[in-house]
């Protein structure tokens, strides 16, 4: 049976209301407004000290993996248009006692192109995921992932992940909601290369880039915007990197996850699913669907957070994920 707890984070009265319709859509606009007037600065990630980087070629081509800490392995998963960078505020809060493995997919943020012949459905990361293991020799991982980056974890968990001994969703994509309904328009606009390159351009003002259905809807408080800008330019920049994005927006399925359901069952490692009730893409209604779905789960709300809460609330969220692979391994 699921257990629901709280993260160790500042107290709210009461569990925060499900977004539903316009009165959702208030709430979290609501949200939002609150966590400005506290802290109205952007938020920005200092960059990850004793960091060591390097290239890992994979079958699919080289992956940027960085580590930091030492201890049991951490192996964090980003997901659309961003790079490990959106992990850095909450792995620095965990070097202390992990291992804090990081790499950048090649989900349109990257730094390096893939070859052009791989596999770049969710599935196709979700093998690269398990190669990356094989070849860094990871072993008893607990997986940490969010967004779209959950998605694909969920895949790889269908897939077996025998290296995988934890995973942590946190705020993810799930069933049908792949990717939310807003988002639907980035694979109609990259099913030819012109409407997604206008898309890139458009990323080019700083109105678009912060705008609702960009990086501005994803966190309570702004996204600093160099930050933001580099995500958003590595496609504009680079031919090879801009293939890649198109090649995975054209093979995502609003029913892989569905499909992929009996085998996500059948995963019967721990999972904790870390969710932040304050956001309108992913419904919790969807982390208490997983949980009943999963032999093995239990939720921890973040709260004061939006979709990313490893920007929103890295402290929270790191808290939840140590004491998570901390009890377990006891």
């Amino acid at each position: 049976m699921s257990k629901s707890v709280k993260a160790p984070t500042p107290p709210t009265s009461a569990r925060t209301p499900r977004l539903q319709g316009r009165a959702g859509l208030l709430a979290w606009r609501q949200a939002r407004r609150r966590a400005r007037r506290a802290d109205p600065a952007p938020l920005t990630v200092p960059p990850l000290t004793a960091v060591t980087e390097r290239l890992v070629h994979t079958s699919s081509g080289p992956v940027r993996v960085r580590e930091a800490g030492s201890g049991p392995t951490l192996l964090f998963v980003h997901g659309l248009l961003v790079d490990g960078r959106v992990w850095d505020a909450t792995a620095a809060e965990l070097t202390g006692s992990f291992r804090c493995v990081i790499p950048d997919l090649p989900l349109g943020s990257h730094r390096h192109p893939m070859h052009a012949d791989a596999d770049f459905t969710p599935q196709g990361v979700a093998a690269l995921l398990e190669e990356l293991a094989q070849l860094l020799e990871l072993g008893d991982v607990t997986v940490v992932a969010n967004d779209s980056g959950g998605a694909i974890t969920q895949l790889w968990m269908a897939a077996g992940a025998p290296r995988v001994s934890r995973v942590v969703l946190a705020t993810v994509d799930a069933f049908d909601n792949f990717p939310p309904a807003a988002f639907t328009i980035y694979p109609k606009l990259a099913a030819t290369s012109f409407g997604l390159s206008a898309a890139l351009n458009l990323s080019r003002v700083r109105s678009m880039r912060h705008g609702p259905i960009a990086y501005g809807g994803l966190t309570h408080r702004p996204i600093d915007d160099r930050l933001a800008r580099s995500w958003g330019g590595a496609a504009l920049v680079d031919a090879g990197v801009r293939r890649d994005l198109r090649a995975f927006l054209r093979g995502l399925d609003s029913q892989a996850l569905v499909k992929a359901q009996p085998e996500i069952a059948a995963f019967d490692r721990p999972v904790l699913l870390a969710w932040a009730p304050e956001q309108r893409w992913f419904p919790i209604e969807h982390a208490d669907r997983l949980a009943s779905l999963l032999p093995d789960a239990r939720i921890v709300e973040i709260p004061s957070s939006g979709a990313f809460p490893q920007l929103d609330q890295p402290v929270a969220l790191a808290a939840a994920v140590a004491d998570f692979a901390e009890s377990r391994r006891a």
